[in-house]
């Protein structure tokens, strides 16, 4: 808006010729205003596809600029620099949140300006039940997406579906199984299975017992994968029985679109989860945006599109990939990461059950 477009008579009195200045200036900067309403959303590929982002501008009348990240430890270097002024919403785990709430870096929710909050499957609405989403009496993050930790299974060579993860140290499975290479996760699908009451806070001795198992494992194991695609590549170039679907559904869908006959089961024992979760920043320059934001990513019709398009479980409409009668574990920080990684270490490079 330029001050040519809007002249001012010379005719006009100096009283009435300063209101109108004044009321042109308020127009001008009341625009621009407007017009810089500006939303930095830092997420997971697939949490805030273009069309998605672009619909929602249209309904605010907002800009939006989508930083994608693709591992925690990005994540968390991302917020913590400039103590999360960078960013006003972003896309975290449960098991990670709980660090960005002691660092100051998420702000506590007011769900009052979330009201599809209300149409979220019955398991995620009982926000205080969910670990990690809590900090006393404020909660600090809503559910968006998860995924379980499966076991897939090749059609072809399991005629009967397993029941629980201790399928993958069958002796049958000799040389077909596909496991994850991370650390943290095995071993508390380890100590899962020999019955520790919590799998992420294992003792010394739960941790060598879980130790031992994962030695026996070994023998069974074909090969290590790092991602969905390495596992669809080691799928298709050998016989391969089951699958350990760190990445859930998603990596499911990833082997079938590739031609696999497989199915999926969770196991009796229960499946680790992971949980994302929509939080704002404590120094978010836009929180009314913000709350904005989460409210319009869960509506059903935006929901979906995880489950449509990216093989996701979303927390407001059922799919085939959700069953509210599976037993999910969610993810919780493990009691020595550095540990943990430690012993893989040492059991992938062949350490026998005498030398721990």
């Amino acid at each position: 808006m330029s001050a040519r477009s809007f002249a001012i008579p010379a005719s006009m009195t100096i009283c009435k010729r300063l209101l109108l200045t004044g009321l042109l200036l308020l127009m001008i900067f009341s625009g621009m205003a407007q017009a810089e309403q500006l939303l930095r959303v830092l997420a997971w590929p697939g949490y805030a596809d273009p069309d998605m982002v672009a619909n929602f501008e249209k309904n605010t009348g907002s800009r939006v600029e989508v930083t994608y990240i693709n591992t925690d430890d990005e994540l968390w270097n991302k917020v913590l620099r400039n103590d999360g002024s960078d960013f006003d919403v972003f896309a975290v785990n449960t098991a990670e949140l709980q660090r960005y709430i002691n660092k100051g870096l998420s702000a506590p929710l007011d769900v009052s300006a979330i009201p599809n909050q209300a149409n979220q499957l019955a398991r995620f609405r009982s926000t205080g039940a969910i670990s990690g989403l809590m900090r006393g009496k404020h909660l600090y993050a809503l559910p968006y997406t998860y995924a379980e930790m499966g076991l897939i299974y090749n059609r072809k060579l399991v005629k009967i579906p397993p029941e629980s993860m201790a399928a993958m140290w069958d002796p049958q499975y000799r040389g077909r199984v596909l496991a994850y290479s991370g650390s943290v996760h095995n071993f508390s699908i380890a100590g899962l299975l020999n019955g520790s009451k919590n799998p992420f806070r294992l003792s010394d001795s739960e941790l060598q017992s879980a130790t031992m198992r994962l030695v026996q494992l070994r023998r069974n194991v074909l090969g290590f994968y790092s991602s969905p695609e390495e596992a669809v590549r080691l799928y298709q170039s050998n016989d391969v029985a089951l699958v350990f679907a760190n990445f859930g559904t998603q990596q499911l869908e990833a082997l079938r679109a590739a031609g696999a006959d497989v199915g999926y089961v969770v196991p009796k024992e229960g499946a680790l989860a992971w949980l994302d979760c929509w939080a704002i920043s404590s120094k978010s320059k836009a929180p009314q945006l913000a709350l904005k934001w989460i409210n319009y990513t869960l509506q059903a019709d935006v929901s979906i599109l995880l489950s449509k398009r990216h093989g996701l479980a979303n927390t407001v409409t059922a799919t085939s990939f959700s069953n509210s009668k599976d037993k999910l574990i969610w993810l919780e920080p493990a009691e020595d990461q550095d540990k943990r990684l430690a012993l893989w270490t040492r059991i992938l490079s062949g350490d026998t059950l005498q030398k721990f």
